[in-house]
């Protein structure tokens, strides 16, 4: 796990910048404090920080160079499956020095070109300059869990792990409009934009080669709708699913240092943790995070079955100035204002790890890929929305949040918006009413995503959500995990998202996700003689925060709500309609209903506050003539 960065100027005679180059690389220093290096060849730098994770050694160093000259890389990520190659390449002539995946995914291109990805089981983001051919070649693994952003600025292409990097190299930090109404209307920017103007992101499973005269091919090298629709018949899903989870669970133990769980105390966590249990892994450490009221906490029952696998367990609460100020770190940490409100805890649990691990498994994807959400219930009879949407003409239920929230989303009346808004807090209509904008985004690739979706579960708004969730919302996700985790400058690892399982999963009838009240039917039969009953019917929770009440009660977050009623944001043209004084009243006086809107407003105070001054102090200004 690392932070990689580069530069390649489409003229040829320009020759790099060393000291920008290093700044680029060192914004980066979080996501590899144990080693750094650089390659300059003319017009072409790259950069790399190094978390050791496999081969701590010094043969593990990047920039890789291929023995013959001829190829450099720079690699964030693990392979996992890297010693089933050995075989091959030592028949092919290739000598291994080192225990490293790095070497053998060099190795395997040299050999394969990008044919070789299809064979790797592994989260990456890499870069491979070709010193003969003058071109750069940039890839992303399947589902996205390893970042990978990219600018083309002063007829130079740019790429880093995190934005900052670019934004440290003279990319102006600028927010695109189309940006802003994605991230009001659906909570973050999905597909290849951002919020930002000319920043962008290598798409999951794509790869990006850059030629010396500015020529740029783009390859889609893995397709979730053909692997669904190709995947053989599953004979005995609940054996195939038990047997590839495991093997999963085995594949990212592969580790030369202490690896540990995440663990919530939901069903996902708690199935990782069975899983090292049932394999007889020792020495395995648990953290969570802890909450004082009730209805938020798991951490007993996390306790418990930690005690049960014989593994050690630790907890931390975070809460009042603490949380505020790891608020803020992971605000610079996730460069965009965060929007999934967790972000503060993960960083916290994950810096609370640091001391004891450098690895960590976490149980997410699981919601998306078996269906895990209460959302996605009123997708199951979509007409009886109708009625519901009455009932919201008449008042009923409008104090109750749960309820409050599914009147509003019932006034949808397209079946694409129930998909498209289904992860929304607030939706276009309370958007209109409460904020003044009527605007909708475009959201040209989420509509793509949409069409492929209905193409592959024509009749099922439930599995299209599925699908839709999968290329959207647990991509954010992921990047919320890898930013948290690595500003401890420690590694996470999904178990749940190794190909074998997204595929499958998505090849088998919804009873074997919807069955039963919760969902992930599946999961849980697959599971039952593993974990206790109390975990298997435990309600959900996940790491949900009580907002409301911290930024109301705690007086460092009253104090923020003092300061955003006057905030900058306000005067950027696409907010201006926003009466926020008037929401924060209604909040005070006990309006919860106030929240969701209140919420990501805040967030983006925040970040205007303590992120982008950072970079340059009058970009601040410039935002607000956005």
């Amino acid at each position: 796990m690392c932070g990689i960065n580069g530069i390649f100027h489409l003229h040829a005679s320009r020759k790099i910048d060393e000291d920008l180059l290093t700044r680029m690389r060192d914004s980066l220093e979080h996501r590899g404090p144990d080693d750094k290096g650089i390659f300059i060849n003319q017009n072409v730098g790259l950069g790399h920080r190094r978390l050791s994770i496999l081969d701590i050694s010094a043969a593990g160093h990047q920039p890789f160079l291929s023995e013959d000259g001829r190829y450099t890389l720079v690699f964030n990520g693990e392979i996992y499956n890297f010693k089933e190659f050995y075989p091959e390449l030592n028949a092919e002539g290739f000598s291994i020095k080192t225990h490293s995946d790095t070497e053998v995914l060099l190795k395997l291109y040299q050999l394969h070109g990008l044919k070789m990805l299809h064979r790797l089981n592994g989260m990456f983001a890499f870069a491979i300059w070709d010193k003969v051919e003058k071109k750069l070649i940039v890839a992303r693994d399947r589902m996205g869990v390893k970042p990978l952003y990219y600018a083309f600025h002063d007829h130079t292409f740019f790429f880093a792990s995190e934005q900052k990097a670019l934004f440290t190299a003279g990319v102006p930090l600028r927010l695109s409009e189309s940006g802003m109404e994605e991230y009001v209307f659906n909570r973050f920017v999905a597909g290849e934009e951002t919020l930002f103007q000319n920043i962008s992101k290598v798409l999951p499973g794509h790869a990006m080669i850059i030629h010396q005269d500015g020529k740029v091919e783009s390859q889609k090298w893995w397709e979730l709708k053909r692997e669904i629709q190709n995947h053989e018949k599953i004979k005995n899903p609940i054996e195939w699913f038990r047997e590839t989870f495991d093997d999963s669970i085995r594949l990212r133990m592969v580790s030369d240092v202490p690896v540990g769980v995440l663990l919530s105390a939901g069903l996902d966590s708690s199935s990782v943790i069975s899983s090292l249990s049932a394999q007889q892994y020792k020495g395995i450490q648990a953290f969570t995070i802890a909450f004082k009221e009730e209805e938020h906490n798991e951490s007993h029952l996390a306790k418990k079955l930690a005690a049960q696998c014989n593994y050690g367990f630790n907890s931390l609460y975070l809460e009042d100035d603490d949380l505020f100020s790891k608020l803020q770190t992971a605000t610079y940490f996730q460069d965009e204002p965060l929007m999934h409100l967790s972000e503060p805890h993960l960083l916290a649990v994950s810096q609370l790890a640091k001391s004891k691990v450098k690895v960590l498994l976490s149980g997410e994807g699981a919601d998306e890929l078996m269906g895990g959400y209460v959302r996605y219930k009123p997708l199951q009879f979509p007409s009886l929305l109708n009625v519901i949407s009455m009932f919201g003409k008449n008042g009923l239920f409008a104090t109750n949040p749960r309820f409050e929230k599914l009147l509003r989303y019932a006034q949808l009346k397209n079946r694409s918006d129930l998909v498209l808004f289904n992860g929304s807090n607030i939706f276009p209509g309370d958007i209109k009413n409460t904020f003044g904008i009527d605007n909708m985004p475009k959201n040209q690739y989420r509509h793509h995503i949409y069409e492929e979706a209905k193409s592959i579960y024509p009749n099922d708004l439930r599995r299209q959500a599925l699908y839709f969730d999968q290329h959207t919302y647990l991509c954010s996700l992921l990047d919320r995990n890898d930013r948290s985790t690595m500003g401890a400058s420690i590694e996470c690892r999904e178990p749940f998202l190794d190909q074998r399982l997204v595929a499958g999963l998505g090849s088998l009838s919804s009873n074997w996700l919807f069955t039963g009240k919760k969902g992930k039917y599946i999961l849980k039969t697959a599971m039952q003689e593993r974990l206790p009953q109390e975990i298997l019917s435990f309600r959900k929770v996940g790491l949900s925060v009580p907002w409301g009440d911290y930024i109301i009660k705690s007086p460092a977050f009253k104090d923020e709500m003092e300061s955003l009623q006057s905030s900058e944001l306000f005067k950027i043209p696409y907010f201006e309609k926003i009466h926020i004084k008037e929401l924060v009243t209604a909040l005070q006086r006990g309006d919860s209903r106030m929240v969701p809107y209140i919420m990501p407003l805040l967030m983006m105070h925040i970040w205007l506050d303590n992120y982008v001054h950072k970079f340059d102090s009058t970009q601040k200004k410039s935002l607000s003539t956005v």
